[in-house]
């Protein structure tokens, strides 16, 4: 069946406590696992290496519902994020030191003629093919020559180095949790405004 995200948004209180103010099955975000493994470091097949806010653990301070639905022995892979640091992530980051073995990046003509970024996938077979063709060897597109491409069909495709705004743009599904958080640090401070997920 495989495992679900959970979690809430907490505001911390002038007293000190923390408050849950936003469930986050509320959001609706279905299983993407990719991008949970880019934010959380659980859940995809990516191999990220250094994910936004990795496993850190539940915090001692959580707000009494988490400590009643969040802590049982299947809920496991808790991290948490302060709106603070998630307003400060540079989602174009590299997530790895080289590109990645499996995907290539799909570049097409933008309005004005100029190639753009369209997709990143795993490699087609036709691509592979077209590579071994050009390059002369059997190769995945992270041990493609510096700057080797292939082109096919109108687009372009080429090693790709992943970052976080590849499967989890910070404007695409998870925008609306970004957009509460924001409009509650307004009134709590960056610093006082926290996700905190788990998975089961």
């Amino acid at each position: 069946m495989g495992a679900d995200i959970d979690g809430v948004i907490e505001t911390r209180e002038s007293g000190g406590g923390w408050e849950t103010e936003a469930d986050l099955l509320d959001f609706e975000l279905g299983r993407e696992r990719d991008a949970w493994e880019f934010l959380f470091g659980f859940g995809g097949g990516v191999g990220v290496e250094r994910p936004l806010f990795d496993r850190r653990g539940l915090p001692d301070d959580v707000s009494k519902p988490v400590v009643e639905t969040g802590r049982e022995e299947w809920q496991h892979s808790h991290s948490y994020a302060l709106w603070a640091e998630v307003a400060a992530v540079d989602w174009d980051v590299p997530v790895g030191n080289c590109p990645d073995y499996t995907r290539v990046g799909v570049w097409r003509p933008g309005p004005g003629g100029e190639l753009a970024l369209d997709d990143v996938v795993p490699v087609p077979i036709e691509v592979l093919d077209a590579a071994e063709e050009l390059f002369d060897e059997d190769l995945m597109p992270s041990e493609w020559p510096p700057g080797g491409e292939v082109r096919l069909n109108g687009a372009v495709y080429r090693p790709v180095i992943l970052t976080p705004r590849m499967f989890a743009p910070p404007d695409g599904s998870w925008g609306p949790v970004w957009t509460a958080m924001r409009e509650l640090a307004v009134v709590y401070g960056g610093e006082n405004v926290r996700l905190v997920v788990w998975f089961g």
